[in-house]
């Protein structure tokens, strides 16, 4: 399914994603959109194709191209209106969306990753960033400090090796899922990012 939340005259569109547990209509997602929309960014929330494929369960890693292919549609689709591209996911859609970007480049002109799976919990040693190296995209990370995907201090390591231009910000006692609340504070802090 998808989401729009218009913003007449834009020159920026996101497109945002859900974890692996949820869809594109969670409520973090929907404030996020609603946030960005208020600011002058078209929003588009959707979502992957596993999660059309089934309403519930997690995501099948055998499956996940067919994610990153999902993403791309939505890129492209967001670039049918003739706007900038930012690729955005929470969890699992965040990693598609650096995955998908590392991969192709051009898909988007910016990242905006919400609690990026560094580990799987109480996993330090299975990291999920082979990638980051040859990611050519700059990217923003929102990350809670009481994540157990990955401490603050380890997103700092990780993201060291991207050769774009990125930024962590750190949520202090946020959990994985994050709290809607935080949109009002990544909103702007990306926009800075961005320099809009």
């Amino acid at each position: 399914m998808q989401w729009w939340h218009e913003a007449p005259g834009t020159e920026w569109g996101l497109i945002l994603t859900h974890g692996a547990g949820s869809n594109g209509d969670a409520p973090l997602l929907k404030a996020i959109a609603e946030e960005f929309s208020k600011s002058g960014i078209c929003v588009l929330r959707y979502d992957l194709p596993y999660r059309e494929a089934r309403r519930h369960g997690p995501p099948f890693p055998a499956q996940a191209t067919r994610d990153r292919e999902g993403i791309r549609r939505a890129a492209a689709e967001m670039r049918a209106r003739g706007v900038s591209v930012i690729a955005g996911g929470h969890s699992y859609g965040g990693r598609q969306t650096t995955m998908a970007a590392s991969e192709d480049p051009a898909m988007a002109e910016a990242l905006l990753l919400l609690s990026y799976p560094l580990h799987p919990p109480r996993k330090p040693d299975q990291k999920r960033t082979a990638h980051f190296a040859s990611l050519r995209t700059p990217a923003f990370f929102a990350h809670g400090s009481r994540d157990p995907f990955g401490s603050l201090d380890e997103m700092r390591s990780a993201i060291a090796v991207i050769p774009a231009r990125t930024e962590l910000m750190a949520l202090e006692g946020a959990p994985h899922g994050l709290s809607p609340r935080s949109a009002a504070d990544i909103a702007p802090k990306f926009r800075q990012f961005l320099a809009l």
